[in-house]
């Protein structure tokens, strides 16, 4: 047993300035040194009070803030680190390098030659669900392999589905399935299993694709409305307040969206005293490109032009996701994966601290981003520089 402990891998940061945990109800820790062992958070509290003894990582975070990793909700990989939308390399690891540390597609929809029929699209689920468990660019965990339900599938594909690891569908409306009944039968049998759904909303986004209004989106009662502000050509006002109101399924805003839809959508999930449904994605890559910094510029501008305080805006996309989708990351709590972002407030903004600077618009200089105890990256090539950076201490 002695010898099993000592070959455990132990992650000290300490001289943590602000600690920002990612929970709506407590977003504000008092502490300032954290200890993770093997991956995961074992100790969150004041240096003193914490046994720091055979660390084989010290992290003297140097004042800055320190925030769980980023969770993108709503991306399209298609396979590696390669997108045909923009025939472009690089764009996780470019996302990594923008606090970006877990992903969720909402679908390979981009593959080229997309099989639509259900022992194709079966397989390619399989397939990409395999595949990126298996490869973590930069370190970054994207969570694939999401089906887009076609006519034909019955009770029994979710079942198979659901034994070879899938755990969730893609957009709900992007295949052949557009209307409410049939939509709804399946979502049912995917959660029958354990599948989780997102729901294409708003105007058409691929060829193939059409509207999905407010009541396509109720009749089907998937777990996620995507990209409720549009991805791009949002709803009506009254739909989107629909939806809000006549649903208490999560909210996905999304930087590809109408960005006004995207804080009437915020407003009334405030006025509904339901801001734990609202979660972030980017929706990308897509026709507007690749964003490597579209999660921090929705924090900075849900904060700036929303009306939240900036630590509330960065739980929606970090502790609102992880629960929402059962993560293992995306708080700072005992337990969970020790995956966070250093961050402090980029050089000459006019905001006093990192977290001023985010409510004035700004965005967020990036020092180090760690998932799963490791240093993955330091200071960031993306945004702009920040005022302070973690250092990895020698002792």
């Amino acid at each position: 047993m002695a010898q099993e402990e000592s070959t455990k891998t132990r992650l000290l940061i300490r001289n943590i300035g602000l600690l920002l945990s990612g929970d709506l109800e407590k977003p504000i820790l008092d502490a300032d040194t954290i200890l993770a062992i093997d991956g995961k958070i074992a100790a969150i509290g004041k240096e003193k009070d914490i046994d720091a003894e055979g660390a084989t990582l010290i992290i003297d975070a140097k004042g800055t803030t320190l925030a769980p990793g980023l969770i993108d909700s709503h991306v399209h990989p298609v396979a590696g680190d390669w997108t045909p939308r923009q025939n472009q390399l690089g764009w996780i690891d470019s996302y990594l390098h923008g606090g970006v540390t877990t992903m969720i597609s909402a679908g390979e929809v981009h593959t080229p030659g997309r099989p639509k029929d259900v022992v194709g699209l079966k397989a390619m689920a399989v397939f990409a669900q395999r595949a990126f468990s298996a490869f973590r660019p930069g370190g970054v965990r994207i969570h694939a392999g999401a089906p887009v339900i076609e006519h034909g599938m019955v009770e029994e594909d979710f079942k198979d589905l659901a034994a070879a690891g899938v755990t969730m569908l893609g957009e709900v409306g992007l295949g052949s399935v557009k209307d409410g009944s049939t939509a709804r039968q399946m979502v049912g049998w995917a959660r029958k299993y354990g599948i989780q759904s997102t729901i294409h909303t708003g105007g058409p986004s691929i060829p193939g694709s059409s509207l999905i209004d407010k009541d396509i989106v109720l009749a089907a009662d998937a777990d996620v409305i995507g990209h409720i502000n549009g991805g791009h050509t949002a709803l009506p006002d009254e739909q989107i307040i629909a939806l809000c109101d006549g649903s208490r399924r999560a909210l996905e805003i999304v930087h590809n969206g109408n960005e006004r839809a995207g804080l009437l959508t915020l407003r009334t999930a405030t006025e509904l005293r339901q801001l734990q449904r609202v979660i972030l994605g980017t929706d990308s890559p897509a026709g507007s490109g690749v964003q490597p910094l579209g999660i921090i510029r929705l924090i900075s501008m849900l904060a700036s032009l929303g009306n939240v305080p900036a630590e509330i805006a960065i739980c929606f996309a970090t502790g609102n996701t992880a629960k929402i989708r059962n993560l293992t990351g995306g708080l700072v709590a005992a337990g969970r994966d020790a995956t966070f972002v250093f961050m402090d407030k980029a050089q000459h903004s006019a905001g006093a601290t990192v977290l001023k600077s985010v409510q004035a618009g700004d965005l967020p200089g990036i020092g180090m981003v760690v998932i799963d105890g490791v240093v993955s990256a330091q200071r960031s090539r993306n945004t702009p520089p920040a005022t302070r950076i973690p250092e990895i201490a020698t002792s």
